[in-house]
Protein backbone atom coordinates (compact mmCIF):
# COMPACT_ATOMS: atom_id res chain seq x y z
CA UNK A 1 0.00 0.00 0.00
CA UNK A 2 1.75 3.82 -0.93
CA UNK A 3 0.56 7.11 -1.71
CA UNK A 4 2.60 8.80 -3.60
CA UNK A 5 2.79 12.67 -3.73
CA UNK A 6 4.10 14.97 -6.79
CA UNK A 7 3.67 18.24 -8.38
CA UNK A 8 5.35 20.35 -5.43
CA UNK A 9 7.74 22.57 -6.20
CA UNK A 10 9.02 26.64 -5.77
CA UNK A 11 6.46 29.10 -7.07
CA UNK A 12 5.98 32.88 -6.89
CA UNK A 13 2.87 34.43 -5.77
CA UNK A 14 0.14 34.12 -7.57
CA UNK A 15 0.54 31.53 -9.59
CA UNK A 16 -0.21 27.40 -9.65
CA UNK A 17 0.62 24.49 -9.05
CA UNK A 18 -1.11 20.47 -9.36
CA UNK A 19 -0.28 18.40 -6.94
CA UNK A 20 -0.43 14.57 -7.71
CA UNK A 21 -1.51 11.66 -5.65
CA UNK A 22 -1.12 8.28 -6.93
CA UNK A 23 -2.13 4.80 -5.17
CA UNK A 24 -1.12 1.98 -5.10
CA UNK A 25 -2.00 -1.40 -3.31
CA UNK A 26 -5.80 0.23 -2.62
CA UNK A 27 -8.41 1.95 -4.98
CA UNK A 28 -9.56 5.28 -3.97
CA UNK A 29 -12.73 4.88 -4.06
CA UNK A 30 -13.04 2.80 -1.44
CA UNK A 31 -11.63 5.83 0.87
CA UNK A 32 -12.46 9.59 1.53
CA UNK A 33 -9.25 11.07 0.05
CA UNK A 34 -7.48 13.93 1.98
CA UNK A 35 -5.45 16.48 1.20
CA UNK A 36 -3.67 18.05 3.95
CA UNK A 37 -0.89 20.75 4.94
CA UNK A 38 2.01 21.62 7.19
CA UNK A 39 3.63 24.46 7.14
CA UNK A 40 6.59 25.07 9.78
CA UNK A 41 6.24 25.44 13.59
CA UNK A 42 2.27 25.08 12.65
CA UNK A 43 0.10 21.73 12.95
CA UNK A 44 -1.28 20.03 9.83
CA UNK A 45 -4.34 20.91 8.58
CA UNK A 46 -7.01 19.63 6.31
CA UNK A 47 -6.87 21.36 3.12
CA UNK A 48 -9.52 19.45 1.00
CA UNK A 49 -11.70 16.31 0.67
CA UNK A 50 -13.45 14.22 -1.92
CA UNK A 51 -15.11 10.87 -1.59
CA UNK A 52 -14.59 8.95 -5.42
CA UNK A 53 -17.91 7.32 -5.38
CA UNK A 54 -20.09 10.16 -4.65
CA UNK A 55 -18.16 12.99 -6.09
CA UNK A 56 -18.49 15.05 -2.90
CA UNK A 57 -15.84 17.18 -1.92
CA UNK A 58 -15.12 19.50 1.09
CA UNK A 59 -12.62 22.44 1.33
CA UNK A 60 -11.30 24.64 4.34
CA UNK A 61 -12.46 27.97 4.28
CA UNK A 62 -8.68 28.96 3.26
CA UNK A 63 -8.92 26.97 0.40
CA UNK A 64 -12.84 27.91 -1.02
CA UNK A 65 -12.55 29.42 -4.60
CA UNK A 66 -8.42 28.89 -4.76
CA UNK A 67 -8.39 25.28 -4.69
CA UNK A 68 -9.58 21.90 -6.48
CA UNK A 69 -9.63 18.46 -5.65
CA UNK A 70 -10.36 15.69 -8.05
CA UNK A 71 -10.02 12.22 -8.32
CA UNK A 72 -9.56 9.94 -11.25
CA UNK A 73 -10.42 6.02 -10.73
CA UNK A 74 -9.18 5.04 -13.83
CA UNK A 75 -5.52 6.35 -12.73
CA UNK A 76 -6.69 5.67 -8.88
CA UNK A 77 -4.97 9.25 -8.35
CA UNK A 78 -6.24 12.23 -6.43
CA UNK A 79 -5.46 15.57 -7.44
CA UNK A 80 -5.16 19.26 -5.76
CA UNK A 81 -5.33 22.05 -8.31
CA UNK A 82 -4.10 24.86 -6.03
CA UNK A 83 -4.21 28.86 -7.74
CA UNK A 84 -3.82 32.18 -6.56
CA UNK A 85 -1.36 31.04 -4.13
CA UNK A 86 0.53 33.22 -1.31
CA UNK A 87 3.41 32.74 0.67
CA UNK A 88 0.99 31.31 3.64
CA UNK A 89 0.45 28.86 1.02
CA UNK A 90 3.95 27.37 2.05
CA UNK A 91 4.15 24.01 3.58
CA UNK A 92 4.62 20.27 2.86
CA UNK A 93 1.45 18.64 1.33
CA UNK A 94 0.39 15.09 2.40
CA UNK A 95 -1.77 13.30 0.97
CA UNK A 96 -4.00 10.53 2.79
CA UNK A 97 -6.75 7.81 2.12
CA UNK A 98 -9.22 7.36 5.51
CA UNK A 99 -11.53 4.78 6.20
CA UNK A 100 -12.73 3.29 9.53
CA UNK A 101 -10.62 0.36 9.31
CA UNK A 102 -7.89 2.24 8.64
CA UNK A 103 -5.85 5.37 7.13
CA UNK A 104 -2.96 5.27 5.04
CA UNK A 105 -0.40 9.04 4.32
CA UNK A 106 1.90 10.00 1.78
CA UNK A 107 5.34 10.80 2.10
CA UNK A 108 4.19 14.76 1.17
CA UNK A 109 5.29 16.84 -1.21
CA UNK A 110 7.19 20.51 -0.64
CA UNK A 111 4.78 23.56 -1.92
CA UNK A 112 7.05 27.13 -1.76
CA UNK A 113 5.31 30.35 -2.39
CA UNK A 114 8.15 32.81 -2.35
CA UNK A 115 9.18 35.60 -4.86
Amino acid sequence: VQLVESGGGLVQPGGSLRLSCAASGFTISSYVMNWYRQAPGKERELVATITIPYETTYYADFAKGRVTISGDKAKNTVYLQMNSLSLEDTAVYFCNAWASWGEYWGQGTQVTVSS
